[in-house]
């Protein structure tokens, strides 16, 4: 079947800018300061947490070329025999910077060399005496995995991802590490949901719903507002998927109470409004849904005057192609509704 679109927002990588933080000291001075993100002129940015687990917004992309120069420079045999697990370090440094080029530049074979990378570290990363080490690469491999097995709609890394965040969790336990704890299984309820959409598996969509509950048990809108919104607003595409793939309205009224949850704390906390916006457009398509599964005029004319409002008072904070999603999702409520309108005359 084909699933309804919805969008899911991007908590920041924190193990990229540690990465990056780490790296600059290999560049001179000039072209570390390259790294600053240019601030100078204050432009709405409607794509920010929703471009992927790699976006960058503390460094600028444009250093990542010569941050990968330098490390390769430094990943000699002699660093390897000398200082194995900073040389496993250095691996995975270099591997966060090539999965963030590969986001950026939509590349598979990036992707792949930061795998590559990963694998390298946990070689020398062994859980039993570098335990921390080893659950922060994990998580690592997961991360890149994900991201490989969305751009190439292929359910092998995804598997690979799923077993890395697992096997981080053996370490990173809910009491000792909550944060960590959190992170992780936000990332394998986003992983378990693109598994999902790829196998048409109802199974998967469940795991993901629960990995999002999990991780809700630790957040509060104070001091994780932008990841308490992210998870309750991802939870909520997964069970609207799930209520698709089941016919299930009770799943639908879930995902929709989610989005509401989602939109509630982006508003409450002050998030940048274009947040608030993609809760909003993913709430009413979900409504959309179950009017049409349930074939509810009432319900549709609702919906309808919902995404005129968000395209005349919210079009300044849409992306292109979600300003289009809800355009048709406009005509699709207002043609149902014209239905049940000839159907009653």
């Amino acid at each position: 079947m084909r699933f309804s679109t919805n969008y899911l927002l991007y908590p920041e990588n924190k193990a990229l800018e540690r990465s990056i933080a780490r790296t600059l000291a290999l560049l001179s001075a000039e072209t570390a300061a390259a790294a600053a993100p240019d601030t100078k002129v204050a432009v709405a940015d409607n794509f920010r947490y929703t471009r992927g687990n790699y976006e960058q917004h503390r460094f600028s992309s444009r250093i990542f070329e010569s941050l990968l120069e330098a490390l390769e420079l430094s990943l000699t045999d002699q660093f390897h025999e000398q200082e194995p697990l900073a040389w496993a370090e250095t691996q995975n440094n270099m591997g966060n910077i090539l999965a963030a080029q590969g986001q950026q530049r939509r590349d598979a074979q990036s992707f792949e060399r930061g795998v590559q990378c990963f694998n390298y570290a946990l070689a020398e990363f062994k859980q039993e005496f570098s335990p921390l080490e080893w659950a922060a690469t994990q998580y690592s491999l997961g991360t890149a995995n994900q991201a490989l097995g969305r751009l190439l709609d292929d359910t092998r890394p995804l598997k690979v991802a799923v077993d890395a965040y697992t096997n981080a969790l053996q370490v990173w336990t809910r009491d000792a590490y909550p944060e960590e704890w959190m992170h992780t299984l936000h990332q394998l309820g986003a992983t378990l949901h693109t598994f999902g959409t790829l196998l048409k598996g109802n199974r998967q969509f469940q795991k993901s719903v629960v990995a999002y509950k999990n991780a809700l048990a630790v957040l509060d809108a104070d001091n994780y507002a932008l990841e308490l919104t992210a998870a309750h607003n991802n939870r909520a595409a997964a069970l609207q998927h799930l209520g698709e793939s089941e016919e299930n309205p009770e799943r639908l009224k879930e995902a929709i109470n989610s989005y509401e949850k989602a939109l509630t704390v982006s508003m409450e906390q002050q998030l940048p409004i274009h947040v608030a916006v993609i809760c909003r457009v993913n709430k009413a398509t979900a409504q959309n849904v179950l009017a049409q599964l349930m074939n509810d005029a009432v319900l549709a004319e609702e919906i309808a005057d919902e995404f005129e409002v968000i395209i005349e008072c919210f079009r300044h904070a849409l992306q292109p192609l979600c300003l289009k999603h809800c355009q048709e999702q406009l005509r699709l409520a207002q043609s149902q509704t014209a239905l049940s309108s000839q159907a009653v005359g």
